[in-house]
């Protein structure tokens, strides 16, 4: 059994798993980040780009380096639900139905292209993610406490495609997306593969599944002040009376917000959120929520660009370091909460 950990203990293993992450996935170190907010806060992450970006070799590092049993689903139209969840049948030994798990029961799981599969198989894996078990037969199969799913959506060859609709989108905790490597990176990428003369690159397990839930138990003693609360409402709120939004980001919305703020602040070294922690996990935890108007479609005005202009134009709470975190000048008490003014 893992004894508890403190904020401080999660950030230098976050950290370690982020380092060696790194070494197999060159360049991305952001979008690393922001993958591993999502799995320590104990949410999912869609994974939403072109092919060939490291979106499988993302997932497959992370289940190596966080020490998690790994399980890859690639979704295709003819796929059923039962080929996720799994499916009861006929034991002829003992004459009776005995449940089959699926690839669904295990701790990490790649959803490879879930665009690519029709709504009825795509609902049975968003309601496992929802509810950590899969029903069968009116009997219920819990998933293990450290499951988490990385599901990737291709935006482009539309044909034969299975749009995720917004209200399935929610499921997730955010979005990220990973973009082209800049020149000099994908040139470091090249020189690393002519180096260790092998295809794969052999990554360390740096913590297991024990500790992953211990660290995602930590982000609990992070502590969110009254105006970061009220910071974090005004954005979500935002999102609902901007003109250009047809239907704005719901309550978990904000949910998701304050716990990938938590994650940030342990990331960072800290055990409270400060309103950049808010801001820097706004885009990833919204965007994807809302329904812009159709007209906007024709101008290529994206969900990001309108969360980001909302993010600059909410007024960001004014916030002192912690006194025993400045530099002393004098007597000073010590406090157990960032102070605002």
């Amino acid at each position: 059994m893992t004894d508890e950990l403190t904020p401080e203990q999660t950030c230098r293993k976050a950290l370690a798993v982020l380092d060696e992450v790194e070494k197999a996935v060159v360049g991305k170190r952001a979008a690393l980040e922001l993958v591993l907010l999502g799995v320590l806060a104990g949410g999912h992450v869609l994974i939403e780009d072109l092919p060939g970006l490291g979106k499988t070799l993302m997932a497959r590092s992370f289940a190596t380096a966080l020490g998690l049993d790994f399980t890859r689903i690639q979704f295709t139209p003819d796929l059923l639900p039962s080929d996720v969840t799994g499916a009861p049948f006929y034991d002829q030994r003992d004459g009776d139905m005995v449940f089959r798990p699926g690839p669904v029961f295990t701790q990490l799981l790649l959803a490879d292209e879930i665009n690519r599969t029709p709504p009825k198989t795509q609902a049975a894996l968003l309601e496992a993610m929802a509810e950590g078990q899969v029903s069968v037969d009116g009997k219920s199969h819990p998933l293990d406490p450290a499951f988490v799913v990385l599901a990737t959506d291709n935006p482009i060859e539309y044909e034969g495609t299975y749009s995720l609709p917004e209200a399935q989108l929610d499921r997730f905790l955010l979005r990220v997306r990973m973009g082209y490597l800049p020149p000099s990176d994908e040139a470091a990428m090249l020189l690393r593969r002519l180096d260790r003369k092998a295809e794969r690159v052999e990554l360390a397990r740096i913590v297991g599944a024990a500790e992953l839930l211990a660290m995602r138990a930590s982000l609990e003693a992070v502590e969110v002040t009254a105006d970061v609360v009220e910071y974090v409402v005004a954005l979500v709120n935002a999102t609902r009376a901007n003109s250009q939004i047809q239907v704005g980001a719901s309550p978990r919305g904000g949910l998701a917000l304050v716990q990938l703020a938590r994650a940030r602040a342990v990331l960072s070294g800290r055990d409270y959120v400060v309103p950049e922690d808010v801001k820097a996990v706004a885009v990833p935890a919204l965007a994807h929520r809302i329904s812009l108007r159709p007209e906007l479609w024709v101008r290529r005005v994206s969900a990001d660009e309108v969360v980001a202009s909302l993010v600059s134009a909410t007024p960001t709470p004014r916030t002192l370091p912690r006194q025993q975190d400045a530099v002393p000048s004098g007597p000073q008490t010590t406090s157990q909460a960032p102070a605002h003014r």
